[in-house]
Order: C-alpha cells, then structure tokens, then sequence
C-alpha cells in the first residue's frame, strides 16, 4: 500500500508537470527546423553571400561582348575683337557668334586575350556554385545544432520527471522518519536528513526549472526568434537511428560532406585564377571602330574664306594588337602567387579531410559506445526501481536503516541521469555522422 501511496505522490507530482506543459503550445522538431531554415541569421547571410556570386555569374557571358560607349558635346561661343593697324585702318568684329556640336560613337570588342575571358567565366561559375554549397554547409551545421538544442532541452525535461520522482520518494521518507521519531522507533536525525535531502531535492527541482528556460532561449536564438519567447513545450521522447554502418558513411562522405566539397570547389577557384593571370602572357587583339560627328555655326566670317557652317562626319575601323614585353616581372609574380594559392588550397583539402576522417571514427565510436551504454543503464534503471522499493518497504517496517534507503534512492537518481545522458548523447552522436555524411537535410 505504502508503494502504491508513492506512486500515487509521483504520477501526481509528474501530472503537475505534465499539466503545465499541456497549458503550453507544443514545438515539434519539424516545426523548430522551418522556423530555423527561415529566420536564422548565418544561414541568410550565406543566402545572402550566394545571391552576390549567383548575380555576378549572370553577368559572365558579358565578358564576350564588344563595348560600345557614345560620347556628346554642344559649346557656343561669344567672340568681341577690336583690331587697329597699323595704317590707321580699325576692325571691330564684336557680336560673332557661333557653336559647335561634337558626338562620337566608339566600339571596342576584345577579339582574343589569351583565353582569360573564358577562364574568368568558368571561375564565376565555380564561385557560384561555391556559394550554394557554402550554403548548405551552413543550414548542415544549424540544422545539427538546433537538433542537439532540441533534444538538449527533452532531456532537461526527463531529468525533471527524474527529480520530481526522487521528491516523491524523499516525502515518503519524511513521513516514514516522522511517524518512527513520534513513536520512539527511530532518531531525530533520520527525519532531519529526510527533510534535508527533501528540501534539497525542491531546490534541484527550482533550478532545473531555470536550466530549461536558458536551453529554451539558446534554441529562439537559432530559430531567428524572440529569446524571451520560451512558452512553449517540446517532445517527450528522444528518438535515434541504431542502424547506422560506418562503411556506408566512410562511403558516402566523399561526395555528401558539405565542408570537402567547399574546399575542393576552392581549389578548382583557384586553378581557374592561374588560368587568368596566365593569360595576361598573351597579346591582346581587338576590333576597334568610332564615329565622330562636328558641326559648326556662325554668324559671321572673319575673312572671305572662313566658313560660317561647317559639318564633318568620320567613321574609323580597325584591329589593334597589345603585345605584352615587358611590365616590371608583374605577370610573372602574379602567376607564382597564385600557384602558391594553389598550394595552400590542396593543403586545406587535404587538411579538411584528415579532420573529417577523424571526426567520422571519432563520432562511430561514441555512437557504438552509447548505444550499449543505453542498453545497459535500461536494464540498470529496473533494478534500481525495484532496489528503491524493497528499501522503502524495509524501512517502513524497521529492518533497515535510512542510509540503506538513501543510498538506493542514489543509484535509481544515478541510473535516471546516466540512461538520459547516454540516450541524449546516442542521439548527438548520430546528428554529427549524419552532419559529416551531408544527410541531415533529407
């Protein structure tokens, strides 16, 4: 009867939790990754890094086409001469008028360069493409934070239900230690530590409390939205994958990891500068062409042969060749630094794989360990609720002491805390191989 009094006291306990949360409105997992995907800051300044590459590759095929600019220009002039000579003779042309309208049409398109035009196509290309796969690199990387967030505050809310279920216990030993103390059956200082370790369990209750508000607000501020917005409740539940094969992953990782795909998009970048820097080596032809127009008018002539109208139009076309010969050893510096790039960039590559290759085993054996750990601390947690309960009993009816009962009340309060950590961190574990696998959008 006394067990069925606590269990009583614990659902209640629990029901008082459990009713809170039902006042709140529930936040799917789903439902924080779309607010996430929306809102989140890094991933709309990646957008925004990519919509500047994406524009500019728009603008690529540009590089081929002729230049054409037109130039206009109309001046007038108001001319006051007075003239005296030397045989007494005087001019005065004051009042001439007159203007002068200038336009011009030039066209400039650059026949050959030594194929720069189309490397600089190809490498607006490839920037674009590095900046959809920066892109999803950072939604890759949100998304695995905000499950680690999510679940980070369920399992806030299943040491709750763990403390909660210890305070039911401790108030069953404070009734057990008083009614002993009031009939002379037991010490004084039994119902005082019961009271002690009650209380305490009040307190942990309080700050766990506060510890889920803070996870709350972590997780608002990856979804992009109010911090202080934590009305809400989450799942129960920490659901994982045990299936997954670390061969599949090792696999599947040269092709779907987000962070090797970038690096190798920066080496091909920077392959395609070399390619443009080289072609600084070439001569440069173009097809060059203008037409200029003039017209001028006056009102009057200063001598019997100056025109008072005059109207010139001119149209020129040809080829131009720029042959480089010497520029200081520029091109030459260039080419060198950027095969220097080129370097550094396979290096980064070669970096980021080592980095991911240690991550993956590093991440498979947490992985393997936590799922044993899992099932182990399962069968633990049964045997610990079952320990508690022949505890209680025997100290109801005096056969054992309250350090006995306290220290079964430790391994079921252990065993609750292990088999959430190693639930949790199962959990953490498989975000991080799917986070290196590239399969956490899917």
């Amino acid at each position: 009867m006394k067990w069925i009094n606590i269990a009583i006291t614990c659902i209640f306990l629990m029901g008082g939790v459990a009713s809170t949360s039902a006042q709140q409105k529930m936040l799917t997992l789903e439902q924080a990754l779309d607010l996430t995907l929306n809102n989140n800051f890094d991933i709309r300044l990646a957008k925004n890094t990519a919509d500047v590459a994406a524009n500019d590759y728009a603008y690529a095929n540009f590089a081929f086409a002729p230049r054409l600019n037109a130039t206009a220009s109309k001046l007038w002039t108001n001319t006051h001469t007075k003239q005296e000579f030397a045989n007494g003779n005087k001019r005065d042309t004051s009042g001439i008028k007159g203007n002068n309208l200038a336009a011009g049409l030039n066209l400039s398109w650059t026949l050959f360069d030594g194929l720069r035009m189309f490397a600089t196509r190809e490498k607006l290309e490839m920037i674009r493409a590095l900046g959809e796969t920066g892109v999803k690199n950072q939604v890759v990387n949100t998304v695995a934070e905000v499950i680690g967030g999510y679940y980070n505050i369920v399992q806030g809310k299943q040491q709750l239900r763990s403390i909660a279920e210890q305070m039911s216990i401790s108030e069953e030993r404070v009734k057990l230690s008083d009614a002993k103390f009031q009939t002379g059956l037991g010490p004084k200082t039994d119902l005082l530590q019961a009271k002690v370790d009650y209380n305490a369990q009040k307190a942990a209750f309080l700050r766990q409390q506060t510890v889920i508000e803070q996870s709350k607000a972590i997780l608002n501020q990856l979804m992009g939205v109010t911090p202080n917005n934590t009305s809400y409740d989450v799942q129960d539940s920490i659901p994982f994958n045990t299936a997954l094969s670390y061969a599949e992953l090792q696999q599947s990782i040269p092709t779907g990891n987000t962070a090797l795909k970038m690096a190798q998009q920066n080496l091909d970048v920077s392959r395609l500068a070399l390619k443009e820097v080289r072609g600084d080596q070439f001569p440069v032809i173009s097809f060059n062409s203008n037409y200029n127009f003039t017209r001028n008018n006056s009102n009057a002539a200063t001598n019997s042969f100056s025109p008072v109208f005059n109207q010139n139009g001119t149209i020129n076309y040809g080829f131009a060749a720029t042959i480089p010969i010497f520029n200081g050893l520029n091109v030459r510096r260039q080419i060198k630094d950027a095969k220097l790039n080129i370097a550094w960039q396979q290096l980064s590559l070669d970096n980021e794989r080592a980095k991911v290759d240690l991550s993956l085993g590093n991440a498979f054996k947490d992985y393997e360990y936590f799922k044993k750990a899992f099932a182990l601390e399962e069968e633990n947690l049964d045997l610990a609720k079952e320990n508690v309960m022949v505890a209680l009993e025997r100290f109801r009816q005096g056969v054992s002491t309250t350090l006995e009962l306290k220290e079964a009340q430790q391994s079921l309060e252990d065993a609750n805390n292990r088999i959430i950590q190693a639930r949790y961190n199962t959990k953490l574990a498989e975000t991080e191989l799917l986070r290196l696998k590239g399969d956490l959008l899917k």
